[in-house]
């Protein structure tokens, strides 16, 4: 590991004091903008104060280091901490401001990644003791963009294990922290990055979503996460999920944050051949404020018909589609698949990549994965390359059947998650039992914003979705943009006591307890599967693969094979424009 770079939380340290200001040269911030609340600000706010000199990025760097080391033993959203490199970039960039070189938005801001993003000599985990001691030697296509825009890495953030296990204490490193409730779980997957932005740690991250893990987070810690359409944000140098699902996209306050990110993380990235060759648009530019003359699909039958949403959550949801009609767009409801047969497909296609990914480690090393990553990997051992076809192929058609939709709409609206639950609560089978909303999105293609809508009556925060036509994200910024212009959710913050212990907190079951319902036939059949694999699994491994094995089989069982021989399997998403239907 480099020299000057933190270990891992718990092991987590700072890395050097909080400095003496040294930035003299350039007019202070105005009055009105106090050292004590720097860290509540957004990145937009922020970029007009270091692009007019009022404020220097050494000073803001100082800030946000004193910010860390007052409240993240509590929100616990740091694995590794580069504070002496962001220190380092911030008076570099205090520098080249002051001699009139700004580069741009993003020119002397903080920001930290999601531990799965490659760092040249920085440690990356996963979050998980498999890559315990891994230090890449190349930054991550992303990770290259945000620094060649002169922004400042402070460090690399919590996540659950490999961007898909669940709230892990099995683990290295613990979970984050809802910064809203203590007690509470973030959401997953990109939890430390939601985490650090709710906490003030530092105003932008970049998260992964592969069936909501930027929109889970964003929604349950109140800040504002888009996940692009495939191919407009590289992925060389992250630890890959899913290869037909996985995406990148940016995590902060608000949606004019987002559209600042998007702009310098978008485009090609030559090592990711799912990457598209295009122009990357004024994001920014494209935040109007006005909605007239959009036409907006309300996925209404998602909250009524087929979720138990809380009076709090329907509530929200009504509130803020009278906001955006106010704001004069056209609403009207309309409906798409089932939420289960996405999950369907997501996860059969999804878990037997994931499994291929990690498959020589399981081999191995099984003992150095936690419990709940293991219980959403091993029960993919009951797909077939069959199933895995046909899963592809039903996603063919889940993506074509949204094209009559486009023709109708600008955008759609769908409900978010409702508050956080507690740690104790996480069900190890529920990744299998549940199907959502989000997963949607991940099989069309699509791009889709989260942000706040409300609170619920535990004081926690309510979000929804705003879905796009693929490659269409200025739309979806735009809507975003003029809701939260509207609105005041994304403006609260959450209280944190300074060098407050926090509290304990219930940690979920391992097993969900039943594996002894499995008749003789299944085991057999989780036997034959484990050992064509190549996996010696102990007790409670193959307990895992017993219980999630009925839910994987009943999802194979469900998908059509009705597909006649044109059918072909959507692999790699067909980018489409309007134009082209």
């Amino acid at each position: 590991m480099s020299a000057g770079i933190g270990g891992g939380a718990p092991r987590c340290r700072s890395v050097c004091p909080v400095l003496d200001s040294q930035y003299r040269g350039v007019a202070r911030m105005n009055d009105a903008v106090e050292t004590a609340g720097l860290h509540q600000l957004t990145l937009a706010q922020t970029a007009e104060l270091i692009g007019s000199r009022r404020l220097s990025p050494l000073e803001y760097v100082q800030a946000l280091i004193a910010r860390a080391e007052a409240v993240d033993s509590q929100v616990q959203a740091y694995i590794t901490r580069t504070f002496e490199l962001a220190l380092d970039g911030a008076r570099e960039a205090t520098a080249e401001i002051a001699a009139g070189r700004y580069r741009g938005a993003l020119h002397g801001i903080p920001f930290a990644l999601k531990d799965c993003f490659n760092t040249a000599g920085i440690t990356t985990t996963g979050h998980s003791r498999v890559l315990e001691d891994n230090v890449p030697t190349r930054d991550a296509a992303v990770a290259a963009r945000l620094q060649q825009a002169g922004a400042l890495l402070m460090g690399k953030l919590a996540l659950h294990e490999f961007a898909h296990g669940g709230p892990s204490f099995d683990v290295p490193w613990p979970p984050a922290r809802n910064p809203w409730n203590l007690t509470r779980v973030t959401g997953g997957s990109s939890s430390g990055s939601a985490a650090a932005i709710a906490a003030g740690l530092v105003p932008a991250s970049i998260g992964t979503d592969t069936g909501g893990s930027i929109r889970v987070p964003a929604s349950r810690c109140g800040i504002t996460g888009l996940m692009p359409t495939p191919g407009l944000v590289g992925r060389s140098g992250v630890i890959p999920h899913s290869f037909t699902f996985d995406r990148s996209g940016p995590m902060a306050r608000t949606a004019e944050d987002c559209a600042i990110l998007l702009e310098g993380i978008a485009g090609h990235d030559p090592a990711d051949p799912v990457s598209v060759a295009r122009e990357v648009p004024d994001y920014r530019g494209a935040l109007t404020g006005d909605l007239r003359g959009l036409r907006i699909g309300v996925l209404r039958h998602n909250w009524e018909d087929e979720t138990v949403a809380s009076a709090d959550e329907r509530r929200s949801m009504e509130d803020a589609l009278g906001v955006l009609e106010d704001l004069g767009a056209t609403l009207e409801d309309c409906r798409i698949r089932p939420m289960q047969s996405y999950c369907d497909i997501k996860t059969i296609i999804a878990e037997t990549e994931v499994f291929n990914v990690h498959q020589p480690d399981l081999i191995a090393r099984p003992g150095d994965f936690g419990a709940d990553i293991l219980s959403r990997m091993l029960p993919a051992l009951m797909f077939s390359a069959n199933d895995f076809i046909r899963a592809g192929r039903e996603q063919q058609r889940a993506i074509a059947e949204m094209q009559p939709l486009y023709r109708r709409f600008d955008a759609f609206i769908t409900i978010c998650s409702g508050e956080a639950p507690g740690f104790g609560s996480h069900d190890p089978l529920g990744f299998w039992k549940k199907a959502n909303h989000f997963t949607a999105a991940n099989v069309t293609g699509q791009p889709v914003l989260a942000l706040p809508n409300g609170f619920g009556s535990a004081g926690l925060p309510l979000g929804m979705q705003i879905l796009g036509r693929p490659f269409d994200e200025a739309t979806i910024l735009r809507i975003g943009h003029a809701y939260q212009s509207a609105t005041d959710w994304h403006r609260r913050h959450p209280e944190l006591i300074a060098h407050a212990v926090a509290p304990a907190v219930d940690e979920p079951p391992l097993l969900a307890g039943t594996s002894g319902d499995a008749d003789p036939m299944l085991r057999d059949a989780c036997l034959a599967a484990a050992a064509r694999a190549g996996l010696v699994l102990d007790e409670r491994m193959f307990a895992q693969l017993l219980e999630g094995a009925p839910y994987a089989l009943e999802m194979a069982a469900r998908m059509p094979r009705d597909h006649v021989y044109a059918e072909a399997a959507a692999n790699v998403f067909v980018h489409r424009t309007v134009s082209d239907q």
